[in-house]
């Protein structure tokens, strides 16, 4: 298992995309010739959901029904095993989680993504999150990587610049700014992720994981 990166995307705050962030981070690396496994935590399945979708013609991602309500005749354990060729996990987190389970969920993981949406309840939301990130769970930046992905954003309104500043008075980096598109609503109906998106209508969201892999590939 030597190798494996282990990335969770994760907020308590319901909504806020971490099901399309982990399907197109897990598509974007099963394209690139990478072996991923995308583990769903969500008892309401929607990473799993999308993944039945996905073409046979497509690259494969190996998928993981990894809450507690799934492993009715086998042991959690065996439920969550991975391919001795798996080099990434894609962790997709249910909404709500404190505690143990939070602190679950961050063991061993490499990356941590926060997904957040311009609005003034997600932005509460969120800065309680981190909040209990950093102080309760006590993740410590210096250890473990935490990075910021601004989701469904429309430039020039009022929402996004109270975001950008929510935003800016944080010690996180923003991976990325992801636009608000109908590529992403596109792309799931087909259990693909955006960069798999023919045609140029999809150049710019592209662009936009292709800064997200960067960051997540760095050290």
């Amino acid at each position: 298992m030597k190798g494996i990166k282990r990335i969770v995307v994760i907020n308590t705050k319901g909504g806020c995309g971490k099901t399309t962030i982990s399907t197109n981070l897990a598509s974007y690396y099963a394209s690139k010739g990478i072996n991923t496994a995308l583990f769903d935590y969500d008892p309401q399945g929607s990473s799993m959901r999308w993944l039945k979708l996905r073409s046979d013609q497509m690259s494969d991602i190996y998928g993981v029904v990894a809450h507690r309500n799934a492993a009715k005749s086998v042991t959690m354990s065996w439920q969550l095993r991975l391919p001795v060729e798996t080099q990434r996990v894609i962790i997709d987190t249910p909404p709500g989680l404190k505690g143990p389970e939070l602190r679950e969920q961050l063991k061993g993981v490499d990356k941590i993504i926060i997904p957040v949406l311009p609005s003034p309840l997600d932005i509460f939301a969120t800065a309680d999150f981190i909040r209990d990130l950093l102080l309760d769970v006590k993740v410590r930046l210096n250890q473990t990587s935490i990075g910021i992905v601004a989701n469904r954003v429309k430039k020039n309104t009022i929402a996004f610049q109270s975001l950008e500043r929510f935003l800016s008075s944080l010690n996180i980096p923003v991976v990325a700014r992801l636009r608000d598109s109908q590529n992403y609503l596109r792309a799931t109906e087909e259990g693909m992720g955006v960069h798999e998106l023919k045609g140029k209508n999809a150049y710019i969201d592209r662009l936009h994981w292709k800064q997200v892999v960067e960051w997540l590939d760095k050290n």
